[in-house]
């Protein structure tokens, strides 16, 4: 299972905008549909794949992606300024957080 697993992220991986139905994965692997199923479901899982709106399968950074909405705009004076020193390793970093004004 696992190399049929690596051979469906390469096929992927090799082929940007590919998309395959669940039976269509079964046929280029050739195995059982159950086996094929568990497979396409674990790279969905692992966040590799997701499940288009037509069903098929594609690349979870491939195309359609669905975005929220954009967040709001916020009032520059209520927006809080951090300001942040880079330390060196092993010392202790100091964070300040001042209110912008007007």
């Amino acid at each position: 299972m696992q190399r049929t697993l690596q051979r469906l992220r390469g096929e992927f991986l090799e082929m940007p905008g590919l998309r395959l139905t669940v039976q269509q994965a079964q046929r280029l692997c050739g195995v059982d549909p159950a086996i094929c199923q568990a497979i396409l479901d674990a790279l969905v899982e692992a966040k590799f794949l997701c499940i288009k709106r037509d069903g098929s399968y594609g690349r979870l950074t491939d195309g359609e992606t669905v975005r929220s909405a954009p967040a709001p705009v916020l009032d520059r004076a209520t927006v809080p300024r951090r300001a942040v020193r880079v330390t060196q390793p092993g010392e202790t970093a100091v964070v300040r957080t001042a209110r912008q004004s007007g």
